[in-house]
């Protein structure tokens, strides 16, 4: 199931170019999304079926009519992946020459909750004489408490994947300091279940900046999994449901600026763009 958030907070569910309005189906408060997410979530088994059958009766809109917004927007913490493909490693020794290790020595680091935006809204830039960088990921979020996963065991903790935008201030200062700032983490479009998604080591992942290709890869090349980031995560702080894990990002990454639209695209879940000026 494509799960979505649209139109001032309103729950959906999305089917080819069509978005059905469910949100009077289940116990959705549009004044409280983050919460009636893990209501939705922990109760998603019965509620799938209050939802599908809903969706009979249910006004229906096209998706080039509605506004999509950030289907996460306020988790308690966004975990991320550094350097999790070794064609990035490269990459990063190329051009910066300050990447000697990989996830599995660095491990995760957190993002600002607060920097989080949805589809077709802006990136706001904050330094005109910095570079700022995008980074196509895909992301996970957690859908019930987890302490000290084994990898083997963390696919049943994934409630559902998106695609999601690692914006990056380059500079010298900590990593979290210069991917925190608002709007520096778009997601979307929606969430796409994980019995939907099946295998999500297989997915290709595309970027475009304008209409030029940055970065395509697949994440079979992942050096540490979902699973894995999973377990990584969960084995140094307890994840709470709606929590976002991020998985890294491939080659390909450049800079934007002013005036720049960036798309991402990954397979069996999505698409979704931005815009971008200077704060």
């Amino acid at each position: 199931m494509k799960i979505a958030v649209f139109n001032q907070n309103r729950l959906g569910v999305v089917q080819n170019e069509e978005i059905f309005d469910v949100t009077e189906a289940v116990a959705w408060d549009t004044q409280n999304v983050q919460s009636s997410l893990v209501a939705l979530m922990t109760h998603f088994s019965e509620w799938k079926g209050k939802m599908a059958d809903a969706m009979h009766a249910a006004p229906r809109h096209s998706l080039s009519q509605v506004k999509l917004q950030a289907p996460v927007p306020n988790p308690s913490k966004i975990l991320a992946a550094p350097v999790n493909y070794l064609s990035h490693q490269q990459e990063m020794n190329e051009q910066f020459q300050n990447a000697p290790y990989t996830v599995e020595k660095l491990r995760l680091f957190l993002k600002a909750p607060s920097s989080i935006i949805g589809p077709d809204e802006t990136i706001l830039l904050p330094y005109p004489d910095r570079r700022h960088d995008h980074e196509a990921e895909l992301a996970f979020v957690i859908g019930k408490e987890a302490k000290d996963v084994k990898a083997s065991e963390a696919a049943s903790y994934i409630f559902g994947y998106f695609a999601l935008l690692d914006i990056t201030l380059r500079g010298e200062e900590e990593r979290t300091w210069r991917k925190s700032f608002d709007t520096f983490t778009p997601i979307g479009p929606w969430i796409v279940t994980a019995d939907e998604v099946g295998d999500p080591h297989t997915l290709q992942m595309d970027l475009w900046v304008n209409e030029e290709l940055r970065q395509s890869a697949n994440t079979s090349k992942l050096i540490c999994d979902c699973y894995k980031c999973l377990e990584i995560a969960s084995h140094a702080m307890r994840l709470y449901p709606g929590d976002i894990i991020t998985t890294g990002t491939p080659e390909g990454v450049g800079e934007i600026v002013k005036g720049d639209k960036v798309r991402i695209r990954i397979e069996r879940i999505g698409e979704f763009s931005v815009e971008v000026d200077w704060k």
